[in-house]
């Protein structure tokens, strides 16, 4: 089983913010995993705190889950899924968004910390490590005010590079799902922004 988890913050007012990537990831990965399935399709529900999805993809029992806790309490949610579920952190990506990346730019590791991000510094607290597979996806350095930046939604441009990225980062979850981090990190962080 691997564990998908998407953050950003529950609610319309956020649906469509910078800091929401993690969710709309999640959202296009059911997507597209809904419509390629003979079976009916999952209804999400509401399981350790957050909106779950589960289906099998690629012969895998895989979770998407988006945490209902906000996004600084992340780690609340992530916690009691691993739990649960009893995954391997190996196991578990946590995709969410990155200052520190330009829009449209992807970035996997296997661990780090949390470089700034408060919802993977909640998850590295309540999972005591920082070992765990992520998915970054750049959204460009802040101007002004950091909080307004990432609760601010892309522009009608940011948008065009954004659309693709999604894309791209549902491709490097479903190359995860079939195989492993290192395969996935040797894919696509050479890809740079189109």
């Amino acid at each position: 089983m691997k564990i998908i988890v998407g953050l950003g913050n529950p609610g319309l007012r956020y649906q469509h913010t910078k800091h929401n990537i993690g969710f709309r990831v999640i959202d296009a990965l059911h997507e597209k995993t809904q419509n390629n399935s003979p079976a009916p399709r999952h209804t999400p529900t509401s399981i350790c705190r957050s909106l779950v999805m589960q289906t099998t993809w690629y012969d895998t029992p895989v979770i998407f889950a988006k945490p209902m806790t906000y996004m600084n309490n992340s780690g609340v949610a992530v916690a009691a899924l691993m739990d649960r579920f009893e995954v391997p952190l190996s196991q578990l990506c946590v995709v969410y968004d990155d200052i520190h990346l330009d829009i449209g730019v992807l970035r996997i590791r296997q661990k780090g910390s949390d470089g700034g991000q408060k919802g993977m510094r909640s998850i590295i607290h309540h999972l005591s490590t920082n070992e765990f597979p992520r998915l970054r996806i750049g959204i460009g350095e802040p101007i002004g005010d950091l909080t307004d930046y990432v609760l601010t939604e892309f522009s009608a441009a940011e948008e065009i590079e954004i659309e693709p990225t999604i894309d791209r980062a549902v491709e490097a979850v479903e190359a995860f799902v079939k195989g492993d981090i290192l395969t996935v990190m040797n894919r696509f962080n050479r890809r740079e922004k189109v």
